[in-house]
């Protein structure tokens, strides 16, 4: 399999998905703008999602994809399947127990993920009634990582990567052509969590049943893989949860500073969730499988490589990502936000948090190609441990430039983002020091060629992006055509500086087999 053309068919879902992602952002910011609503539904759907990224996409995946991975390579179909099955029933039960908890134990969890909510009644009150139409999408959501983390092993890594096309479908539904008949017509982005969920699950069935590996109900606790994944998950969801841990308590933070603040770093936090989205999760995704075979086969010199071509490629990729978002964050927030209820005081607020954001996304994106080198090695305890002097790291410096510098909101961005820095550096120390990973010769002539491409293309987008007050008179259209110019300007302008000093795509072509 060629990697590169892998990463391409999961990134170009991944920007299908995105690119929905923000028209649905964009519908809910011209509604319902950056208030009370918006802040009640951000926290109801931040919680499940919580979950899910512990239990699912993350801790779940860690352990499982590269058991799995060995199962394919080493044992039967008939045996892997066997292992599906008793997982997958496993993994039901749980979160039938986890959903039921949760719903009726929902305004304990809102006091405590969101305690500034309880100053205002009707704000809590709604926050707890849409947290109870969210929370079933802990469960669907769950099997479909199952599902995925199936598929990717298997080689099909652009149905997982088009899945969450559906739940951005069920939001712009939502909010077109629902809304108008709820009473609280934010209720109707909560039932898209719910129905989004469904048919996310629905979709991912027939490829299942394609290879012959749909889950059938089958308990069985003493089955010896069933146990190597669940003592690889509990320090796994320790490890996640601690990240997640970081994220709730700066939405505790948030729920005491103005109204706003909650929706204000959401809507930056989803653009950076572009990037990170199309090449991070794309990078790890593709990774983790590859890197448990060669881990499987003894390929040392073959997970090396593996690990060098996934870090240039993230750095080639993210890096001028991350100075875009920078230079370009009052152009990408009125193109994308700035419509109806969104005011020039929200597009402010918004661009302190993104360019705080954007300080770390190298970070963010190089934790998902450093963190499945030990996923696939079985090694989660070293992850943990890193997570856990970040998260003690991240919130001495929220204390630092919240209430000591007074950066507000952006400073709880910030802390997030120098933290994700700082759990990368340690993750690749780590790998270095265990002689794990050996970097390929080149890398600092690569990396020159780098500073200069992406200095070329900051200068080129801050002289053609015009004026801060230039954006937000504009209308609609030359907003949009004036924001897709710079795109392709910046990109062009990159590329190109990187093809006048040699690098070229065939540089990172690499083939593996999975």
């Amino acid at each position: 399999m060629n990697l590169l053309k892998a990463l391409a068919a999961v990134g170009s879902m991944t920007f299908i998905s995105r690119i929905l992602g923000f028209v649905r952002d964009t519908l809910i910011a011209r509604i319902f703008g950056a208030g009370m609503l918006t802040d009640a539904f951000f926290v109801a759907f931040k919680i499940p999602n919580l979950l899910r990224r512990i239990s699912a996409e993350g801790a779940f995946s860690q352990a499982f994809v590269p058991i799995l991975a060995e199962y394919k390579n080493q044992r039967t179909h008939d045996e892997t399947h066997t292992l599906i099955n008793h997982v997958a029933t496993l993994l039901g039960l749980f979160l039938v127990a986890i959903t039921i908890v949760g719903m009726l134990a929902a305004p304990w969890v809102v006091q405590i993920s969101a305690p500034g909510f309880a100053a205002d009644k009707v704000k809590f009150d709604l926050t707890v009634e849409l947290l109870r139409i969210t929370f079933p999408y802990i469960f669907f959501i769950s099997l479909v990582s199952l599902a995925g983390g199936v598929l990717n092993t298997y080689g099909n890594f652009s149905v997982p990567a088009f899945t969450p096309v559906w739940l951005n479908l069920s939001f712009i539904a939502a909010a077109l052509l629902a809304a108008p008949y709820f009473d609280h017509s934010i209720k109707v982005l909560a039932w898209a969590v719910f129905i989004g969920g469904v048919l996310q699950l629905l979709y991912q069935i027939p490829y299942l049943l394609k290879i012959g590996l749909i889950p059938r109900y089958s308990l069985n606790m003493q089955d010896e893989g069933v146990w190597r994944i669940l003592k690889l998950m509990g320090p796994a969801v320790f490890g996640v949860s601690i990240a997640q841990i970081s994220l709730l308590i700066n939405t505790i933070f948030a729920s005491y500073l103005a109204t706003g603040s909650v929706s204000w770093l959401y809507y930056a936090d989803r653009l950076m969730e572009f990037p990170t989205g199309v090449m991070g999760v794309a990078l790890g995704t593709i990774l983790l499988p590859s890197l448990s075979k060669s881990y499987a086969d003894k390929a040392d010199g073959e997970y090396s490589k593996l690990l060098d071509w996934g870090l240039r490629l993230t750095l080639i990729l993210a890096l001028p990502a991350a100075v875009a978002l920078a230079v370009l964050s009052v152009p990408l927030v009125t193109g994308l936000f700035h419509y109806g209820k969104f005011s020039a005081n929200d597009v402010e607020m918004t661009r302190q948090a993104l360019v705080a954001y954007s300080l770390g996304l190298l970070g963010l994106i190089l934790v998902k190609v450093l963190a499945p080198a030990f996923y696939s090695r079985q090694n989660i305890k070293t992850p943990v441990k890193i997570a856990i002097f970040t998260l003690i790291a991240t919130q001495l410096m929220n204390l630092i430039f919240v209430f000591g510098i007074n950066l507000k909101h952006a400073g709880l961005a910030l802390s997030i983002g120098l933290g994700a820095c700082m759990n990368a550096g340690l993750l690749y120390y780590y790998l270095r020091q265990a002689n794990v990973y050996k970097p390929q010769t080149g890398w600092l002539l690569f990396m020159a060629k780098l500073a200069v491409a992406v200095i070329a293309m900051a200068l080129t987008l801050h002289y053609a992006a015009g004026s801060n007050a230039t954006w937000l008179a504009y209308k609609l259209m030359p907003k949009l055509i004036h924001l897709s110019v710079l795109l392709v300007l910046g990109s062009t302008t990159y590329f190109l500086a990187l093809w006048l000093m040699g690098i070229r795509i065939k540089d990172f072509m690499h083939r593996t087999v999975i």
